[in-house]
């Protein structure tokens, strides 16, 4: 259950990090590592052990490492612009230094990432559940008076 390196090469295209100079392999396994989905098989990356108290959650053997690199790519460019955030405009000599640029467009990395990462759902269920004898009517849509 570890990132490969044709997915390490991928996040490191997305972030502009193609040497270990800031980001280390190690590094960038673990920002990948972060976010494991559900594999092509419909595999979930653990399960749990219902048989403890409290429930265990235990790795799967048979899940493919899959992994957000959307999720992950993003949590670097947002590493990346806080690094920058201290960076400012200024004037001097007849020149002019737009260093916040650098923040900015980090940012902007960071969001067009956020906007592509995998959808999340989560199921909910009442509890306990209800029947027809607990709805004492039934809501629908009908033309309020006068509007008819």
């Amino acid at each position: 259950m570890t990132a490969t390196a044709a997915q390490i090469a991928t996040v490191r295209r997305m972030v502009a990090e193609p040497t270990t100079t800031t980001y280390s392999d190690i590094l960038v396994t673990a920002f990948i590592e972060k976010y494991p989905l559900m594999d092509e098989r419909g595999e979930n990356p653990y399960t749990f052990d219902t048989s403890t108290t409290p429930p265990t959650q235990d790795a799967n053997t048979d899940w493919i490492s899959t992994y957000d690199l959307h999720a992950a790519a993003a949590d670097i460019w947002e590493e990346k612009a806080a690094g920058w955030a201290n960076k400012y405009d200024f004037t001097a000599d007849g020149g002019n230094y737009s260093r916040s640029q650098a923040y900015e467009m980090a940012m902007k990395s960071a969001r067009y990432h956020r906007s592509r990462r995998a959808p999340k759902t989560r199921r909910m269920f009442a509890v306990p559940k209800e029947t027809a004898v607990d709805m004492p009517y039934l809501i629908v849509n009908d033309a309020e008076p006068g509007d008819e």
